[in-house]
């Protein structure tokens, strides 16, 4: 090398140096001021399932009326107190007087958090007393919170957490020896708050500890783990910025759960890219004494990969925004910014860092300048020589034991969870609602609501009355303004009456749901104008929704992925190859997922959305492996031939993306540590399916058969007549 071509390269280094040294500093700026949308982003969620529906749903419909019929402009929220014990008036008239007295003075009892009186939160007018439950063992007090004071925030805290957990407390204490409990939408949404409200520390730092050991027991090193991670959080911290943003415009809805996929998705996907860099860049400092030359050869190879890998997952996860529920289509745009956070963050902070700290980050196994192949030796190279000597076996036998798996699929039940099926865990709310149902009607406190013409009241009302599991139908009566109590007037507003069915069992029950287009089919019998609504109305409305989703929104990141991935590697074949596999594995983690959700944890079932969630997830992420193994194929087959390519592929990409694999269903196997049947059930599902992907279907499968197939599987590119 002349003296010149020395200076140039100098010259070079220096210069990408200080690109490296701005890079991070502008990095550092941007988590200075992303890291206050952390401690705020849980008080821009939404997680009234009402709020998701589309205005074409009938409960929508419904609920826009309904509040016409109240005393006042408030979003009513029923609080159910249920105190269990004997309570009969006639048998002890001094237990049931305590609890009227409590229900009475409740509303005078001032909330430590925000010094006001709880009546503050309550809808005015409505008056509070304490109904008998027929047998005597049990009394209710129906408190209507007015929704939308209880779900803003008293400092930084959601309020309505604080006022339900206050009254627990109050109840305990004001009527003690009876058990009492805070159950109803009110209880629920409290819970469910508490579950989410975990998201923001025990979540991810549960998430950053596993994905921390994992590194270390990848590199094998005290030091390099660091700069992954960091980058990992570090585009965590852009992600979590902007969507907080743009959920307080009401750019994007946000709930707990899309909150918790955010978190898992960002540090697994940027955790994934950094493997995929830091690995091609080890491999490259073998072959080139400047570090700046073997990053911009390493940055040369794995752009398109990663670029193709996250607008895979970006392709799919957008298709959500043709969902009909918000909340579905809010995780489209959400995960999307987390993914394009993650690939930024991977190709310009980590690559700076890089540069910056040297090879000795590497420390003890700093790869040195000596032409060698470190990844040509080792397990994966007997896992490629196994391929190269049996494929047709291997694949043969890995593809029947997956169709064996993805036959049980279609045992697995999705049609939906029940509130109270929803917790992983008995909360106080869930056991409350079952007391509810020893000593109540079910359905009390959330009856079916039925908008009718008010010459239709009696003929409705007979016709409901004979549905099954209705334990009672009374129509919404004028509040006497003087005593405040309900009169026998019935209230008309507009022509119309509102009409109130309590069913005989849990409103938020399957049961429940099911009863739902039979009352619709009951009820337009009588007259086409009635409209359904109410809690169980919303629940199955979603659950159809869902459905609906799985039907349009599946095939259409089937055609996306197909044709991203056809662009990719030139080839049709290819592309329909490996999503043919991916789909295949998808099925088979179905199967899975039904037996270990019925026999091993004990679930009632998934939620309407969860194949849908399990698709897009498994397909967009898992399809990423196979991207980062056939990009390397592809090229090696330009120099070496498609049949020997797949196997050097295969062996110099074993390792990395095996552990990316690992890292990614680590992460999203946290979301088990929540109380949430879903995210748990999500959690596994995309960890078993990534595992599957990872250990099988692109190890053994996919490279069987491209050594099967030949160069054909570049078919119609040219690369099919290069002789092999």
């Amino acid at each position: 090398m002349t003296i010149t071509d020395e200076k140039k390269l100098r010259s070079k280094a220096r210069k990408a140096l200080w690109i490296a040294i701005v890079t991070i500093i502008a990095w550092l700026a941007i988590g200075g001021f992303s890291g206050q949308a952390f401690s705020k982003i849980s008080n821009v969620q939404e997680n009234d399932n009402s709020a998701f529906l589309p205005n074409s749903a009938e409960s929508t419909a419904a609920s826009k009326i309904t509040i016409k019929f109240q005393d006042q402009s408030a979003n009513l929220l029923p609080t159910l107190l249920i105190f269990v014990g004997e309570l009969s008036p006639s048998n002890n008239p001094a237990g049931f007087q305590k609890v009227n007295e409590f229900a009475t003075n409740l509303g005078s009892k001032v909330l430590p958090a925000s010094g006001k009186p709880l009546s503050t939160y309550f809808a005015p007018g409505v008056p509070l007393q304490a109904i008998p439950s027929a047998d005597g063992k049990a009394a209710l007090v129906n408190v209507q919170l007015n929704a939308d004071i209880a779900g803003e925030n008293i400092g930084d805290e959601p309020a309505l957490p604080l006022i339900v957990e206050f009254i627990r407390e109050e109840m305990k204490s004001s009527v003690p020896g009876i058990d009492s409990h805070v159950t109803g939408p009110g209880g629920i949404f409290s819970d469910l708050f508490d579950a989410f409200g975990s998201i923001d520390t025990t979540l991810l730092r549960t998430t950053l500890i596993v994905v921390a050991i994992i590194l270390i027991l990848v590199y094998r090193s005290p030091i390099l783990w660091i700069i992954p991670l960091f980058t990992a959080g570090t585009a965590l911290g852009l992600a979590t910025m902007i969507v907080y943003y743009l959920a307080k415009a009401n750019v994007v809805d946000l709930n707990g759960q899309t909150q918790g996929i955010l978190d898992v998705l960002v540090l697994g996907a940027a955790t994934d890219y950094a493997l995929l860099l830091i690995s091609r860049y080890r491999e490259e400092l073998h072959h080139h004494e400047s570090r700046y030359e073997a990053m911009r050869i390493a940055l040369r190879g794995v752009i398109e990969p990663i670029l193709a890998s996250g607008s895979t997952v970006i392709a799919g996860l957008m298709v959500l925004l043709l969902s009909d529920l918000s909340s579905n289509r809010g995780l489209g745009p959400v995960g999307s910014i987390g993914i394009a956070s993650a690939m930024f963050a991977a190709l310009t902070l980590l690559p700076s860092l890089l540069l910056v700290v040297g090879r000795w980050v590497f420390w003890p196994r700093i790869p040195r300048f000596d032409d060698v192949d470190e990844k040509l030796s080792g397990f994966w190279s007997k896992v490629g020589n196994l391929v190269d000597r049996r494929p047709k076996p291997i694949w043969i036998s890995t593809a029947v034991g997956l169709i064996i798996l993805a036959g049980f699929s279609t045992t697995l039940k999705s049609d939906g969870l029940s509130q109270t099926e929803a917790f992983t865990s008995r909360t106080d709310s869930v056991i409350g609602l079952e007391k509810l149902g020893e000593h109540f009607p079910s359905g009390e406190g959330s009856p079916v609501e039925l908008i009718v013409p008010l010459e239709k009241i009696g003929a409705v009302s007979a016709a409901i009355k004979g549905v099954p599991n209705v334990a009672s139908v009374v129509p919404v009566t004028e509040i006497d303004p003087a005593t405040r109590q309900p009169t026998s007037e019935i209230k008309v507003v507009d022509g119309k009456a509102l009409l109130y069915a309590t069913l005989d069992v849990p409103a938020d029950s399957k049961e429940a749901k099911e009863l739902i287009p039979l009352m619709r089919e009951t009820a337009k019998g009588v007259d086409e104008s009635v409209l359904i609504g109410g809690q169980t109305a919303v629940g199955y409305d979603i659950d159809e929704s869902s459905k609906r989703d799985n039907r349009v929104i599946i095939p259409t990141v089937l055609i996306l992925i197909a044709v991203i991935l056809g662009l990719l590697l030139r080839s049709i074949l290819a592309a329909g190859l490996l999503l043919a596999t991916v789909v295949l594995s998808f099925a088979a983690t179905l199967g899975v997922c039904a037996l270990v959700f019925e026999h091993v944890f004990g679930f009632a079932g998934t939620d309407a959305s969860f194949p849908l969630f399990a698709f897009v997830f498994l397909v967009a992420l898992g399809i990423d492996y196979n991207i980062f193994l056939m990009t390397r194929v592809r090229e090696e087959a330009q120099k070496i031939g498609t049949r020997a390519g797949v196997i050097k592929g295969l062996t110099v990409t074993g390792g990395v993306i095996t552990s990316a694999g690992v890292v990614l269903a680590a992460t999203f196997g946290v979301l088990g540590i929540l109380p949430l049947v879903f995210l748990a059930e999500i959690g596994f599902a995309v960890a078993f399916g990534v595992l599957l992907d990872t250990i099988v279907v692109r190890s053994l499968l996919v490279p069987a058969l491209v050594k099967v197939i030949g160069p054909k599987i570049w078919w119609p590119s040219k690369l099919q007549h290069q002789p092999n």
